[in-house]
Parts: structure tokens; C-alpha cells; sequence
């Protein structure tokens, strides 16, 4: 259920759980209830939580953060992954008037020393710059990496949404130790443009977001694309005697570079469904079917 997420990062849970839908842009948690979330998804062996400073219109930080206030224990039981660059145009942040990109020193030092007071917390896990900017300077990141670093307030750093030349433009200034990007079985790009090979090739597990598609794999009218991977994903269902999502993810979790699924539910019920699908070993053809039912052809 735990994994080394580089040769030099840390230990996150298999299943990552993502908070980006547990404030004001989704369920709308209680501080006891976001507590409570917390440690069921513990209980279950879910110690790894994705954030990002602008969730919630930069709010839902400050939730999480005051959830875990209440009860001491909880932070050294857990893991706390979040991410800055992107600015909002929000009541919250009166001096962003246009939504941009922003990965200065300055600008990611005070991003971190904004989540830190958030989240309550002397440290962060993992810190990712949440877009990649065409005004990056990588050695003003590294810089700002090194230094957060030293002082203790950040352990690891990695991106999301990174290109391979943007990834490897910045790892040739600092280690970087994943990459978070988009992946499913609509979203088949990083496995043909080389994201997957890079993390492979460096030793890094990639963490994945919209692994369900949003739910598009449940709507009640799904695009053709979806008709199709449905089908095929409701008989090995029925093979394997499982949920569909767990053959979704477990066709995620069959890939060599380790993708490390991100599960955006605010329901125990569902992240716990993720956990068993760590159990459920589809064969390559199954795979395969899968894949040939996203491009809506045979392989070539």
C-alpha cells in the first residue's frame, strides 16, 4: 500500500487522495467533517493528500489545516502534497487581475509560507509549481527549491502538468521527483508522448489526476468514446466480479512507471473502492481491449 515515490523521495500511500473537491468547489466539508475524512482515509491506509493553494478559491488549504489542528496525532500520520504558480482572479486575491502563471523565488517562497499557515503545519511533503509558465526561469526555481529546502519548510518537490523538455529543463537544475499529470483511459497522451518513458527513465512515479475522467465513465449520456471503453469495462467487471472503477483504475495501476492514482472523491466508500482495485490483476489483452475501445481502432 506504500510506495518510494523516487529513489530519493518519500513514501506516499498507493492511493493518493485529492482535496481539490472538499471545500468550496465541491462538498462543502465541515471542519469535522474533513477531520473525519481524514481519518477514515487513514484507516484505510490512504495517507497521501493532494492540494493546491488556489483549491476552494485558495480556501480549502486552510480547511484541511483546521481539520487536522484538532486532533495532534494526524499530521505525523499523513503526507501533504500541494502546489503553486497559478494566480486566480478571486475576491480572495483583490491583486490578480488576470489568470496567469507565476514561478518566481519570491512569488514560490511566499506561496509556501502561505500553505505552511494554512495547513497548519511546520513542513510540506512535496511541493509541485502547478504550471509550467513559458516565463520559468529554472534556476530561479531551483534557487527558491534549494532554500525552502535547507530551512526545512518543503522535503521533496516535483511538477504537474510539465511537458518532458519542461521537465527536463528544470531537473537539469534541481532533482525533481514526480510529475503530476492527467491519465485515463480517454486520456491517452502520456503514454505516447514520452511522460511515462521520462518517469520511468528517471525512476519517478508519476501521480495522476482525472483518473475517472470526471466522471464521464458514469454519465448518463456518454460520448461514443465512452460507450465503447464502457463495454468492455462492464464484461471484465463482470469477470472479475468488481466495480467498473476498479477496472479503470487497475488498468491505471498496470503500467511499469507506477502511476500513483489520485482519487477526487469526498466519499470513504469510493477512495476505499481505488484501495481494492489495488488487488485486481487485468491481463495484457485485457489492457489492451481497453485501449483499442479509447482509439476506436486496433493497435497499429
Amino acid at each position: 500500500m506504500k510506495t518510494k515515490v523516487s529513489d530519493n523521495g518519500p513514501i506516499f500511500s498507493r492511493i493518493v487522495a485529492g482535496c481539490m473537491n472538499w471545500g468550496a468547489w465541491g462538498a462543502n466539508l465541515t471542519v469535522d467533517q474533513s477531520k473525519q475524512l481524514i481519518k477514515d482515509c487513514v484507516s484505510i491506509g490512504v495517507t497521501t493528500f493532494d492540494h493546491a493553494d488556489i483549491y476552494g478559491h485558495y480556501t480549502t488549504e486552510a480547511l484541511f489545516g483546521n481539520a487536522i489542528a484538532k486532533d495532534n496525532a494526524l499530521r505525523e500520520k499523513i503526507q501533504l502534497v500541494t502546489k503553486c504558480g497559478i494566480r486566480l482572479v478571486t475576491p480572495n486575491r483583490p491583486d490578480n487581475h488576470i489568470k496567469s502563471y507565476k514561478t518566481t523565488k519570491n512569488y514560490i517562497i511566499e506561496s509556501v509560507e502561505q500553505s505552511l499557515k494554512n495547513l497548519r503545519t511546520d513542513y510540506i511533503d512535496m511541493l509541485l509549481i502547478h504550471r509550467p509558465s513559458p516565463l520559468m526561469n529554472p534556476m530561479e526555481i531551483a534557487e527558491a527549491f534549494e532554500g525552502l529546502k535547507a530551512d526545512g519548510k518543503v522535503l521533496h518537490f516535483g511538477v504537474s502538468n510539465f511537458t518532458t523538455t519542461q521537465f527536463e529543463m528544470l531537473h537539469s537544475s534541481f532533482p525533481l521527483q514526480t510529475n503530476q499529470i492527467e491519465i485515463s483511459p480517454i486520456h491517452l497522451q502520456p503514454f505516447i508522448d514520452g511522460s511515462l518513458d521520462q518517469c520511468i527513465k528517471h525512476h519517478i512515479k508519476p501521480m495522476a489526476y482525472s483518473t475517472l475522467a470526471g466522471g464521464k465513465f458514469f454519465a448518463k449520456e456518454p460520448e461514443e468514446k465512452i460507450v465503447r471503453i464502457n463495454k468492455v469495462v462492464d464484461e471484465l467487471s463482470g469477470k472479475y466480479n468488481v466495480p467498473a472503477d476498479q477496472i479503470l483504475t487497475a488498468w491505471m495501476l498496470k503500467h511499469p512507471s507506477g502511476i500513483l492514482p489520485i482519487i477526487g472523491s469526498t466519499k470513504i466508500n469510493r477512495i476505499q473502492s481505488a484501495v481494492d482495485s489495488l488487488a485486481v490483476q487485468i491481463s495484457d489483452e485485457e489492457w489492451f481491449r481497453i485501449w483499442e475501445a479509447s482509439i476506436g481502432e486496433e493497435v497499429a
